[in-house]
């Protein structure tokens, strides 16, 4: 009699060890993801919303809600399923709660506050006359003060540098660049809300807005800035 009474609440407490441990390594899994290709212009709800759409959180969260189901089935008493039933919701909180953890280690690893470059090796002559051009393009760009947080996507060349960059809060980026560029003797020759180019001394400095942020361009007067935002 007492091996009949017992046994359904150790089967109970294996599917809930079980469902525990995979809801566990589901946070950990979108904590992963997020970290890796996570939009850090996201706010916690939108990544969370992203990871169970679009990303591995919402294959993790399978085999935690069959196990949960299953355990369901064997739970005899009500307190026994209101646990079985907390376990994916506390596991979406915790991948809520790590989300912006996961997106801040993002911008920390993958993201610059400066663009950079990899230089050309100048030593190759065909490649000089564009090594030159993106060190001193890299000379702009470390001299101005910049916002946002800057990829490694971009193009080079003799005709100047650009770097895409994100933002992550409700930042006005011209009004910052518009602050700094005259305080660094850059002169602002052109801005229409949305594109500024300013210029001193026979080198130009631009930066566009685009969704989520923008790009940023560096090079000769005489060179002209024709990237869009279609990236």
């Amino acid at each position: 009699m007492e091996t009949t009474t017992t046994r359904p609440g150790i089967t109970f407490a294996v599917l809930l060890a079980v469902e525990s441990a995979f809801a566990l390594l589901a946070v950990l899994a979108h904590h992963a993801f997020t970290a890796e290709y996570g939009n850090v212009t996201d706010t916690a709800l939108m990544g969370l919303v992203w990871g169970l759409t679009a990303g591995l959180s919402g294959v993790a969260l399978i085999p935690v809600v069959v196990v949960g189901v299953i355990a369901l089935i064997v739970a005899r008493l009500r307190w026994m399923r209101l646990m079985a039933i907390a376990v994916p919701f506390l596991m979406l909180l915790g991948m809520l709660a790590v989300t912006p953890l996961a997106l801040r280690q993002k911008i920390e690893v993958q993201l610059d506050s400066t663009p950079q470059y990899v230089s050309i090796d100048s030593s190759d002559p065909e490649a000089a006359e564009a090594a030159a051009a993106e060190i001193e393009s890299q000379r702009i760009f470390d001299s101005i003060e910049h916002i946002g947080y800057f990829s490694g996507g971009g193009e080079s060349g003799v005709g100047g540098c650009d770097r895409l960059f994100v933002i992550s809060e409700d930042i006005d980026v011209l009004q910052h660049y518009r602050s700094v560029l005259p305080s660094t003797g850059w002169d602002v020759i052109e801005d229409d809300g949305r594109r500024l180019r300013a210029q001193r001394d026979g080198l130009a400095f631009e930066v566009m807005l685009c969704s989520g942020g923008g790009v940023v361009w560096a090079g000769k007067t005489a060179d002209s800035f024709g990237r869009q935002c279609n990236f």
